[in-house]
Parts: C-alpha cells; structure tokens; sequence
C-alpha cells in the first residue's frame, strides 16, 4: 500500500523527534545522544528528526545545534537519516545551520517558519523562505516546513505552500503537521500530489496514510518506535489488517499516556528508566524534571498501555 508519488521527497516512514541527552552542566551528551539514535534506528525509526520542539531545539545556540548535528555524525550516526531542525527567527541563522545539515548528509531539513513576528502575510513568509533558499544555493537542499501553530503561533497555510511549490517543487518537499487537526494534514496530502504530509501524531499516522500520506515524526517514537515501526511497515506491505489496526490502538495509548505530560521530561523519565542512566533527567530551562508524583502517574499510565520500550543495549 506504499505510496510511490512522493518523487521529490528523499524520506519517509518514521521519524522520532528526538530528545537531546545532557550532561549535568547541561551541555550536549553526544555519546548518550548518538547511542539513543542508534536504539531508534535499530527499533523501528527509518530516520531521526533531532533538534526539534522535543529536542529542545530553541534553547540552543547556532554553534551549540552545528556541534551536535557533526557530533553525532562523528559518533557514528548516519547524516543521511537525520532531518535537522533549522528553522530560526534570523535567515542567516537558518542558513548556516542548514548548510551545516547538508554538508554532515542530511537529505533534508525540518524548518519553521521565522516565528517572533505574528500574524505575517503569505507573501511575507515566501520571502522569508526565499531568501533562505538563494542564499543557501546548494542543489542538495530539500525542505519540508514545520507546521506547529500552537507552538511558533505562525501557521503554514496552503496558499504558503502553494506559493513555494510553484517557485521551489524539487526543494520544497513536504511538511510535519504538528497541529494534530487530522482534516489539515489530510487535506496537503490530497491537495498538493508529491508533496510529503507527515503527521506529528502517532494516533494520526495511519488515517494519514490511508490519505497518501509519508508517515510520521513524532515525540512519542522516542518510546513507541517499534510500535511506530510495525504500524508503518505493516501498513506498506498489507494495507489495512486487524494486526495493524491492533498496533495502531496500542500505539495511540502509548500516544495518550506520554501527552498528558511536557513531552521532554515525560520522554526522558521513561527513557532514563529504560536505560539505567539518571543523566536523560537533565533538561535547559525553562523545562524541569518531572515530580516524583507525576513520574509515578506517567510510568503507570504508560506500563498499562503494555507496549515496553526494548530493552537498551
């Protein structure tokens, strides 16, 4: 049941937004990083989108998010199954870190719009995208746009993308609807042919596939990879089973029980618990480890969903 009419995207399948690893002084833990990235590729992730929301992207400086993108390729994780978080509110940052991506083999980057300024036109944003594109000038480039509103408060709307498939179709390949209306993610796949939807949902994975979509990146896949993995796998070999559909329900209680806590410390509770390792608590402000009241309920909630993480290596 795969999809073959996204010509122009080099990725599909899924994509664990993945959570950075910190040292005690909260510096980037590139060793503990890059071991998690391979925990995820060896279970069930076919790509890995770092420096993301749940990444913890923006408390980052430009030189702290290029040394841990060459700093897991360095430690063995492969640049071309890494889709960067690029996106800032200046264009030459984005463009620095871009290049950056491209030059340590990422096929693609993840980018938010500039997100301070609110309320900006269709016209404005093309530009702002624009100029990232001339600047950058490399034919490696493909972008797919970050669609958060409720978090960067400047949506991408369809006449956005349309504007930028009509100048940019081979660059401009596809997007992650982290919005989690299932009607708007559905509604690019159908709109724009070729064009990559990927859901930010794991609950919303398969409808979305049913839609022509690509897949998923998600924040829960740092936990439920293989269930996100069997769900998409499954889907692409068979279509629709009651197997599937199994995965899939289990897979959306996983999805319920981590949502009702922050994302980061809920994500890093559960992989420090997995791996022994009491460093996956450190987070950068303004984040903060769960309490001991909330861990419990988080560990509980996500053990009767009876999907465990495999075990750490």
């Amino acid at each position: 049941m795969e999809d073959e009419h996204l010509s122009n995207s080099p990725y599909k399948g899924v994509f664990s937004a993945v959570v950075t690893a910190l040292n005690e002084d909260k510096s980037p833990d590139l060793d503990t990083m890059a071991a998690h990235c391979k925990y995820l590729l060896a279970n069930g992730c076919d790509g890995l989108a770092v420096l993301g929301t749940t990444g913890e992207a923006n408390s980052f400086g430009l030189k702290e998010r290029i040394a841990i993108i060459e700093g897991l390729v360095e430690r063995g994780v492969p640049g071309d199954v890494m889709m960067p978080g690029t996106g800032c509110c200046a264009a030459i940052d984005t463009v620095n870190l871009t290049q950056a991506a491209l030059n340590a083999g990422a096929k693609g980057v993840l980018m938010l719009p500039p997100f301070y300024y609110k309320n900006m036109s269709d016209k404005g944003l093309f530009d702002a995208f624009d100029e990232v594109i001339d600047k950058i000038a490399d034919d490696r480039l493909k972008i797919y746009l970050y669609h958060f509103p409720q978090m960067s408060g400047v949506p991408i709307t369809y006449g956005l993308i349309e504007m930028l498939l009509k100048a940019y179709s081979t660059v401009v390949v596809g997007q992650k609807d982290s919005s989690g209306v299932f009607e708007n993610m559905a509604g690019v796949a159908e709109e724009f042919p070729g064009f990559a939807s990927f859901s930010g949902a794991d609950d919303l994975m398969l409808p979305l596939l049913r839609k022509g979509g690509a897949g998923c990146i998600t924040a829960a896949a740092n936990v439920s990879s293989s269930l996100n993995g069997a769900v998409y796998n499954g889907w692409v070999a068979d279509g629709d089973t009651p197997e599937i559909e199994a995965a899939h329900e289990k897979l959306s209680a996983v999805r319920a029980a981590v949502s009702g806590f922050p994302l980061p410390p809920a994500l890093k509770a559960l992989t420090a618990r997995n791996t022994g390792n009491a460093g996956w608590n450190n987070l950068r402000a303004p984040f903060v480890p769960l309490s001991d009241s909330d861990r419990d309920a988080l560990f509980a909630k996500f053990d009767a969903a009876g999907a465990p993480m495999p075990a750490a290596t």
